[in-house]
């Protein structure tokens, strides 16, 4: 499932269900890829998406003090951090997927605080599909 932040990127009007409906699905599309064939959470599992969370929570923070500049390679880095966790069988491709496409949309601290926020509304959601 494909996520935009924005219903009018240049408005900057954030889409109306982006934390509600949007995070459900994508939520339960994330914990279901992680599932066996007999619906036992194999990959994706909290603990691992936690870990995500908390740097996304922790650069927001450092945004507020440091200059963008010197943020936003981090923030890129999620990337490599989740083809890692990839790699080592951690997670699927979907969750790869969203924090990919997530991070494509980063371009000012204001968006990171849009990211911030979906992935809060995500980790609410995942708790009812995930382990």
């Amino acid at each position: 499932m494909a996520v935009e932040f924005y219903q009018d990127p240049v408005k900057r009007l954030i889409q109306p269900t982006l934390f509600s409906d949007q995070a459900d699905k994508l939520a339960k599309g994330v914990a279901d890829s992680g599932k066996d064939q007999r619906g036992n959470l194999r990959k994706n599992k909290r603990s691992q998406i936690r870990k995500f969370y908390d740097e996304v929570l922790r650069l927001k923070a450092s945004a507020e003090n440091e200059t963008w500049e010197n943020i936003l390679p981090y923030v890129n880095m999620l990337n490599a951090k989740a083809a890692y966790a990839l790699g080592r069988d951690y997670i699927t491709l979907d969750f790869l997927a969203f924090i990919k496409e997530s991070v494509a949309q980063i371009k000012e601290p204001a968006d990171l605080d849009v990211f911030a926020n979906l992935f809060e509304a995500f980790m609410g959601f995942y708790r009812q599909y995930g382990d």
